[in-house]
């Protein structure tokens, strides 16, 4: 099969991956438009990890304030570079992301923004649970461990499921953006304020 320069827009514009590159995907798989979207995917799950490395300095602030303006949120989304934050697809990402955080909100972007102090009281109280429920003192460890991750899901934001959709994690949507955009992409920071919450 040949590839033509209408099966290079038709796989860009499916994919939102540059024309060299869905150019070549066509290229290699001879033509066949499911097999480059595969071997696209299949590479940009890979570049996804080397981009971990680069910098990402550009981004957007996206906001959300709930219906009644009780609850406001704003969180800090970077990316590589200014093209990719002005996209209509980062942007919709930064949407969602608030609107999740106003629904849900977590306490911390990721598991290692938790203090050292709050994992350890948890893990401990998560040990003497255990130990008071007569489990044997060599699962201790496993049943803690096991506790934390919850903790982890329910309170940084990158391991939560989505709330639109509790199938696919933030961290998914994230990946599959990355793939998307190629480029790296990093939830800086977010603050969530409600309305007599300090009263």
């Amino acid at each position: 099969m040949s590839v033509t320069a209408e099966k290079v827009k038709e796989l860009r514009e499916r994919t939102g991956v540059g024309m060299m590159d869905c150019k070549k995907a066509l290229t290699e798989t001879n033509g066949d438009f499911d097999a480059a979207v595969d071997y696209l995917r299949k590479r940009g799950l890979a570049k996804a990890a080397k981009r971990a490395e680069r910098e990402a300095a550009e981004g957007i602030v996206a906001s959300y304030i709930h219906t009644g303006a009780k609850i406001g949120v704003m969180v800090e989304i970077n990316c590589e570079t200014d093209f990719v934050a002005k996209s209509d697809d980062f942007m919709a990402f930064g949407r969602n992301l608030a609107m999740h955080i106003a629904a849900v909100n977590p306490r911390w972007v990721k598991s290692e923004d938790v203090p050292e102090d709050v994992l350890a009281k948890e893990k401990e109280i998560y040990m003497e649970e255990a130990r008071q429920s007569g489990k044997p003192e060599q699962v201790l460890e496993k049943i803690a461990e096991g506790k934390l991750r919850k903790f982890y899901e329910d309170n940084c934001l990158i391991d939560q499921a989505f709330v639109k959709d509790t199938d696919v994690k933030i961290a998914d949507m994230m990946a599959d953006l990355v793939t998307k955009i190629g480029e790296k992409i990093e939830i800086r920071r977010f603050v969530r304020y409600q309305v007599g919450e300090e009263v």
